[in-house]
């Protein structure tokens, strides 16, 4: 007899264990690549597809029905093709990116715009700790894929360092993304 060391969380007490591998699993297949995940996707240079596995992600989109439910993180995989980014942003929590495939240009930022850059490859990852301006870019010849997880169920919409992209986050979650 297995015996559990752990509750489970109250909302899960009586779930039959179908219940919880219909509801805990996320397979590839199932994703839906999300070109318009992001404020800034729109614009050339920041185009990128979000695969949401576990919860939204920092996109503002806290919905998605074919996502694990969040708890304490969330976790998405990003396919990003050549000369493509994003735009300099914070969070309110720590956010992580771990190369799956391909080269990543990651950077930091200063709040007077002094940055560094450091490219990562296959199984390189960094933890960008909550309120320190960092992004990426696809500087390679082939498309990168990685993981992207916040260190919340629910994190806040990214906060672009960029003025107008901040002042149109929330006409992007309002358009139902």
């Amino acid at each position: 007899m297995s015996v559990a060391r752990h509750p489970r969380p109250p909302e899960l007490e009586n779930s039959s264990l179908d219940e919880i591998m219909d509801n805990y699993v996320a397979l590839y297949t199932d994703r839906i690549p999300d070109w318009e995940a992001f404020e800034d996707a729109k614009i050339e240079g920041y185009k990128r597809a979000q695969h949401r596995y576990i919860g939204a992600g920092g996109s503002g989109k806290h919905s998605d029905p074919n996502a694990i439910p969040a708890r304490a993180h969330t976790l998405s995989l990003m396919y990003v093709e050549p000369g493509q980014g994003n735009a300099a942003h914070t969070h309110e929590v720590e956010e992580t990116f771990f190369v799956l495939k391909g080269l990543l240009d990651v950077f930091v930022e200063d709040p007077v715009g002094n940055r560094r850059e450091k490219q990562l490859r296959q199984w390189d990852c960094i933890a960008c700790p909550p309120g320190i301006i960092h992004g990426y870019e696809n500087k390679s010849l082939e498309p990168v894929w990685f993981q992207v997880i916040l260190g919340h169920g629910t994190p806040d919409t990214m906060g672009y360092s960029d003025q107008e992209l901040f002042r149109h986050r929330k006409d992007h979650l309002n358009q139902g993304s």
